[in-house]
């Protein structure tokens, strides 16, 4: 597949409500596989269509071999509890990194990518992931969560 540019900020089309997904065609996969293969090549667990300039309900989550590639057309949470504080990043904003609380627990319905309604439960990190993709998808940013700012130096030196 491809890999495509990545739309950083300030570009209008990440503060645009994306569009449902309406039809399931082989332009919809091809679309997803080249989420798929950007959110990879950039080193990111998620991707939403907005960021690669489609604006479309559609988002790539894999934040490694918990979850696997989970794809999210038209998703929606039925559930949410919990609370969690942990710090964010973005690929549409380089170098930025942010404390960000969400909800620890969310239970989605979203359709695959056969047009095929599903319902899954995310907990920890993966629930953190979804809920950033879903953001993306009503346009709205990470930044607009963010308690504290962290500078790349800042973070690695909390790694050790």
């Amino acid at each position: 597949m491809a890999v495509k540019p990545i739309v950083t900020h300030p570009a209008e089309v990440l503060e645009t409500p994306a569009e449902a997904v309406t039809v399931f065609d082989k332009k919809l996969k091809k679309l997803l596989d080249d989420m798929y293969d950007t959110m990879l090549e950039m080193d990111g667990v998620g991707l939403a269509a907005p960021q690669i300039g489609i604006l479309k309900r559609a988002a790539v989550v894999d934040i490694g071999e918990e979850s696997g590639r989970i794809d999210l057309i038209n998703p929606e949470i039925l559930e949410s509890g919990g609370k969690q504080t942990g710090i964010e990043g973005c690929l549409s904003f380089p170098d930025l990194y942010g404390e960000v609380t969400r909800p620890d627990y969310v239970k989605v319905q979203a359709y695959n990518r056969q047009g095929k309604p599903f319902v899954f439960e995310a907990t920890g990190f993966l629930a953190r992931a979804v809920q950033h993709e879903m953001d993306h998808l009503d346009g709205v940013l990470f930044t607009s969560k963010v308690s504290k700012y962290y500078t790349e130096d800042e973070l690695a030196d909390m790694e050790g």
